[in-house]
């Protein structure tokens, strides 16, 4: 069984919802991703936020990222999977709620993420069109 912490890209790291997109923006250059997941302050996850979110959701708002927080831009409930849930369970939470990057939690920790490189990097090309085909085509309708 291949499971979710299989698949994932580990080292991840959260934002807390207190630090300011700018910072966010930094962290996300730093380690080279395209989104973070975002914590509460008892480190749960509470959001993820996207280079896309702050230059829609702040910079082309006319807001100020340096004034703006990560939790602020939080939407909507978080989606996550266990460690050791298997990659059909995986690909059904994407699928379900049309999301690109999954956050991956073991014992109530971030342990990894996983992204569309990952399961590009890891599903056969059957499942691979599968999700794809789910994700995208709805939401080029919407």
């Amino acid at each position: 069984m291949t499971t979710a912490g299989d698949i994932m890209h580990r080292g991840a790291q959260w934002i807390p919802a207190h630090q300011t997109l700018d910072r966010a923006a930094q962290l996300m250059r730093e380690l080279n991703v395209g989104a973070l997941p975002i914590s509460d302050e008892n480190e749960r996850l509470c959001g993820i936020l996207t280079d896309r979110d702050i230059v829609v959701g702040c910079v082309a708002m006319g807001h100020d990222p340096a004034r703006v927080t990560a939790g602020e831009m939080a939407q909507g409930t978080p989606r996550w999977i266990d460690a050791n849930a298997d990659v059909s369970e995986v690909l059904g939470e994407m699928q379900g709620h049309q999301i690109r990057r999954l956050p991956v939690i073991e014992n109530k920790r971030l342990v990894g993420m996983i992204s569309e490189a990952d399961l590009a990097a890891h599903l056969t090309d059957e499942q691979l069109a599968h999700w794809a085909e789910s994700v995208y085509a709805r939401t080029a309708t919407r």
